[in-house]
Parts: structure tokens; C-alpha cells; sequence
């Protein structure tokens, strides 16, 4: 068996393979509530033999969204309209999780598809919120959170959490990178604050660390809880790796079972050097140096280099997104082609597996 089709075991759930679907913005939600798009977009890569399908950026709060089309559970009604994508994603094998979010100064923005820039309050949108009132690019400058306010974001987390189990999400992932709430925060290129919440690392890391005891908390005992971030800013000044793999080791503390390593997103003039796999060098230094499981993400496209992640140790697991878009049964051809294919292709389909 190959390393990438075996199981990986995170507190009570075991994952059938390490073929995961990594978070993709659809930006087509209606009041926050997924629709028959998300139910047919996720349960095809479950279907087509992930092992772990995570949903988008679920925003904890309405302000939370990164726009006014996109998911999120703040309420329990969002949370039960989840119910039939969780069953359906369970029914075909895969585990189902949740990206828990917050774009802080990143907010009320236009669909990609329509144009960039900031929403007006009188097409949906709202004021943004930051650690800082820098403004990320051309974006409406946000407002700055009073350090009393940071508490209701906390509990903005937890809240959603609840739902998360009550919608029947097996992993929940806190998302703490791409320049969203929790990444600026962490950042000094975003957080410029003088109190508790800024200045050095304990200080910028600090909302992170209580939004995950709070979500640690109120998630059960006995399911996986995961941490997206952004090992680097790619920028002169902002975070860097370093960093990122003291923040891991304290996350592994504090309960946290597997960390997504991505990077960037924090500023617009970062500059990032993309290749195959560019990521993954980042996975593998925060497995090492903090001790804690990881996921790599960022132009992993074929099966053997997948398998050559997880087979090297680099990461215990790889996160696809584009490859996936553009072939939702990415994972059943990769099974194939590692000698792993048996068992994992639906009845339903097994007259089109290549012989």
C-alpha cells in the first residue's frame, strides 16, 4: 500500500487516506446558508475518493465573511442546512470538516468573477474590522478592535464551533493565515496595536491562541481539531517561518492535532516564489521543529508527488484544490496509479475504472 492511500488516525476519527480537498472559496451562498451547488461541489470530491473534505471559509459572525456570498454558521439554521451535505459526504466514505473564519480588514469585498474591490453598505456590505485601521490595498479601511470587543470574537468562535458538531462536521479547522482576521493579527505588517494583543510574538499571537482554547473547548474531546496558517508573509517585516513553528508548538499545546501550512496573503505586495510543491518545504519545517502533525498544500498535482510528501515525511498529509477542480475523482486515478485503487471506487462507477 502506498503511503497516501493509507489511513491517518487523529484523535477518535481515522481518515481513509491522506488525499484531502483543501478549503475553496465559492462565493455562492445565500444569508450565509450553503446551497445545492455546495452539496454537489463537495459531495463530488468525496464521491471521488478523498479522505477529508473541508468546506470553505465558514465565517463565525455576518462581519466575518469574506463576502456577502459566502458561507457561514452563526446560526443554527445554516447549521442544519449543513446536515445533508455532512450525511452525504459520510455516505460515500470521506470525513466531512469545517474551515472556521473571520476576514477581518479582507471583508465585504466582490465576487472575483465581479470585479475587485469593497462592497457598499447599500449592495450588502458593512464595515470591516482589523487589529489595526490599515487598509489591505484599495479595500475600505477598516476599523480598529478595541481590545473589550476581542472577547465577542472568541466567543464568535466557540458559538460556531457548537454548530459545527451539530451539523455532523467530523474536523473543524480553525483558519488562521491568507491575511484573514487571525493572520492579521499575527502579523506586524497588519498589527500595529500597543496593548496585550500586539508588539511581540505573545502579544500578535495571543487572539489565536484564545479563539483555539475556546474552540478546543467546545469542540468534542474525541474529534480533530486543525489550524490553517500562513508560514510566511512574503514580504520584508512581516511573519516568518521561524515564528510560524513557535506558534505550532504552542497550538500542539493547547490541543490542536494537525497544522495546515500555507503561507502568504497578508499584503498585496508580497512576493512569493511559486514552483511544484513550493509549500512544502514550510509543512515539513513546522512538522520537525514543533512536533506536530501537518498538511502541505500549493501545486501538488500528480499522484507520485503526492505520494513522495507524505512517503518522505515532509507531511502526514497533502491538501489539493485547483488539481481537484479540475478532476473531482483526482483521487480515485491516483489510487489507481499507486496500485491503491481497490475498494475506493463507488459500484456505481466501476464500469469507467481502466482496466
Amino acid at each position: 500500500m502506498s503511503v497516501l492511500f493509507s489511513p491517518l488516525t487523529l484523535r477518535g476519527l481515522t481518515v481513509r487516506n491522506r488525499v484531502w480537498v483543501s478549503p475553496m472559496c465559492q462565493y455562492s451562498s445565500e444569508e450565509g446558508m450553503p446551497t445545492d451547488w455546495h452539496l454537489v461541489h463537495l459531495g463530488s470530491f468525496a464521491r471521488g475518493g478523498a479522505g477529508l473534505v473541508l468546506t470553505e471559509a465558514t465565517a463565525v459572525s455576518p462581519e466575518g465573511r469574506i463576502s456577502p456570498w459566502d458561507a457561514g454558521l452563526w446560526t443554527d439554521e445554516q447549521a442544519g442546512a449543513y446536515r445533508r451535505i455532512t450525511s452525504f459526504v459520510h455516505g460515500q466514505g470521506a470525513a466531512a470538516g469545517v474551515q472556521l473564519a473571520h476576514a477581518g480588514r479582507k471583508g465585504s469585498t466582490r465576487r472575483p468573477w465581479q470585479g475587485h474591490g469593497t462592497v457598499p453598505p447599500e449592495e450588502g456590505g458593512w464595515q470591516t474590522v482589523a487589529p489595526s485601521p490599515i487598509a489591505f490595498g484599495d479595500l475600505a479601511t477598516p476599523k480598529e478592535l478595541a481590545e473589550a470587543e476581542l472577547a465577542g470574537v472568541v466567543a464568535d468562535f466557540a458559538a460556531a464551533t457548537v454548530r459545527a458538531d451539530a451539523a455532523g462536521f467530523d474536523v473543524a479547522e480553525v483558519h488562521a493565515a491568507h491575511g484573514y482576521l487571525l493572520h492579521q493579527f499575527l502579523s506586524p505588517l497588519a498589527n500595529h496595536r500597543a496593548d496585550r494583543y500586539g508588539g511581540d510574538l505573545a502579544g500578535r499571537s495571543r487572539l489565536l491562541l484564545e479563539v483555539v482554547e475556546a474552540v478546543r473547548d467546545a469542540w468534542p474531546q474525541d474529534k480533530p481539531l486543525l489550524v490553517r496558517l500562513s508560514a510566511t508573509d512574503w514580504a520584508e517585516g512581516g511573519w516568518e517561518l521561524e515564528e510560524t513553528v513557535e506558534v505550532a508548538r504552542r497550538l500542539a499545546d493547547a490541543g490542536v492535532d494537525l497544522v495546515d501550512v500555507s503561507s502568504g496573503g497578508a499584503v498585496p505586495w508580497q512576493a512569493i516564489e511559486v514552483g511544484p510543491g513550493y509549500q512544502v518545504p514550510f509543512a515539513h519545517a513546522v512538522r520537525e521543529g514543533a512536533g506536530v502533525p501537518t498538511a502541505a498544500v500549493g501545486l501538488i498535482a500528480e499522484p507520485a508527488q503526492a505520494e513522495d510528501v507524505v512517503a518522505s515525511g515532509a507531511a502526514d498529509a497533502v491538501l489539493l484544490a485547483r488539481a481537484v477542480l479540475r478532476d473531482p475523482h483526482w483521487a480515485l486515478r491516483a489510487a489507481d496509479e499507486l496500485g491503491d485503487g481497490d475498494g475506493l471506487w463507488p459500484p456505481q462507477y466501476l464500469r469507467a475504472r481502466p482496466s
